[in-house]
């Protein structure tokens, strides 16, 4: 499920990046934060408001400059559980292989255990 969002302000975000996005009641977009770089971009002061914040992932991003003001166009779907679980694991996957790999590459696995000599006592 996708949804497009208008800010009032200049909030580039990349393609592919998960975005923490807080509403005011009305439904206006008062704080955008970009999760993967550790950026958030506000429209107003959040301290004082009843906010619902809910998190998603930018399909497409827009700002445009005019005269009056910046304008922002973000284009978000939704993740959910199940998708970031799947994501999870198949990174969870990815490291372990590289783990390997390297382990491997470092040496230790490939090497016949030398035979103990024999004890004369």
């Amino acid at each position: 499920m996708q949804r497009t969002l208008v800010i009032a302000a200049s909030a580039p975000v990349p393609r592919g990046n998960h975005v923490e996005i807080a509403q005011a009641a009305d439904g206006t977009v008062i704080a955008v934060r970009d999760l993967d770089r550790g950026i958030q971009y506000e429209v107003r002061d959040t301290t004082r408001e009843q906010l619902d914040i809910w998190r998603a992932v930018v399909r497409d991003c827009r700002v445009t400059e005019t005269a009056r003001e910046p304008r922002t166009v973000l284009v978000v779907g939704f993740s959910d559980a199940a998708s970031a679980a799947e994501e999870a694991l198949s990174e969870a996957d990815a490291a372990a292989a590289a783990a390997k790999a390297e382990s491997d590459r470092w040496g230790g696995a490939d090497r016949q255990p030398t035979e103990a000599p024999e004890r004369f006592w």
